[in-house]
């Protein structure tokens, strides 16, 4: 427990260097676009590479995909439910933010750190579930609801989906994997060299991205959310935990992953659909400092 305190420490003060970076304007908050487009498109799919290379699938690395999809579309159901009498516009935004999980950006470094490489194999594959809620239903979501339904054509949704490196990187390797062809050293190497760079990135842009500047006005809202989306998040996790008859790593898997912040895309999709961007940018700062909190404490009482 020694060494995880240690590693959660470490995350800490990574992401408090990025933040003070921001605060001392040696490195702008907009800077944080270009480091996030090398992670999502360099550094995180280096990782998957080296992640994935040499896993051995077995049947419940596939039961994750699933899971984290049906959690993905129960979690948008009981959001738009939840928010059902409040105007579109509030529940397009709430409705898209619920049921997406931010797993590259925030649980791969944390994992990385604390597990290693089997950690990162089931949280990969549990991504690839939630990668479908994140550029699909997600946007389906805030879509509809801003009136936009003319955007949302099939071959837009699957073209966003396709724009995915890492979800195309999780999905190639996976058929490498299956039918057993490795990739050659010299591959391995580069992609090894440059995955290193994962973690201290993603933590870093974290603390670009920290804003203690909350929109004012709409506490009844925001807590309504955070309640729905942690209440559904708490409750699963610990009952996949206590009850599912399956290997440890699985079940804190799904312990952790359902309680992880919105992901990082709602707030494009706030401007692209023209919600309010104040309160999505509030509403994403704060799921990121709550499940920082809340994973903490559960793994120091759990582990």
């Amino acid at each position: 427990m020694n060494g995880f305190n240690e590693q959660f420490f470490i995350s800490i003060v990574i992401i408090a260097i990025g933040y003070l970076l921001k605060r001392m304007n040696i490195v702008k908050e907009k800077d944080g676009e270009g480091i996030a487009r090398v992670i999502f498109n360099l550094t995180l799919p280096c990782l998957i590479i080296v992640t994935f290379n040499d896993m051995e699938f077995t049947p419940s690395l596939f039961y994750l995909i699933v899971i984290a999809f049906i959690y993905g579309v129960f979690n948008a159901l009981a959001g738009l439910f939840v928010f059902r009498k409040h105007s579109k516009d509030m529940k397009g935004t709430f409705g898209m933010m619920v049921p997406g999980l931010n797993i590259g950006l925030f649980a791969y470094p944390l994992v990385e750190g604390l597990f290693g490489f089997e950690g990162l194999q089931y949280f990969g594959m549990f991504d690839v579930g939630n990668a479908f809620i994140v550029f699909g239903l997600s946007y389906i979501i805030a879509g509809v609801y801003a009136g936009n339904a003319g955007m949302l054509e099939t071959r837009s949704i699957i073209l966003k989906l396709a724009k995915s490196i890492p979800l195309q990187t999780y999905l190639i390797m996976c058929l490498l994997n299956i039918f057993n062809f490795s990739l050659p050293d010299e591959v391995l190497n580069v992609t090894s060299v440059i995955s290193v760079a994962n973690m201290p990135l993603s933590l870093l842009l974290l603390g670009l991205y920290l804003n203690f500047s909350f929109a004012k006005g709409y506490g009844k809202l925001l807590s309504k959310f955070l309640l729905t989306k942690y209440g559904i998040g708490l409750i699963s996790g610990f009952a996949c935990y206590v009850w599912l008859p399956v290997e440890d790593m699985f079940k804190f898997t799904l312990l952790i992953g359902f309680i992880l912040p919105t992901p990082a895309s709602v707030l494009p999709y706030a401007i692209m659909f023209g919600y309010n961007q104040r309160m999505v940018g509030t509403a994403s700062n704060l799921t990121m400092m709550i499940s920082f909190l809340l994973i903490w404490c559960i793994v120091n009482i759990v582990v």
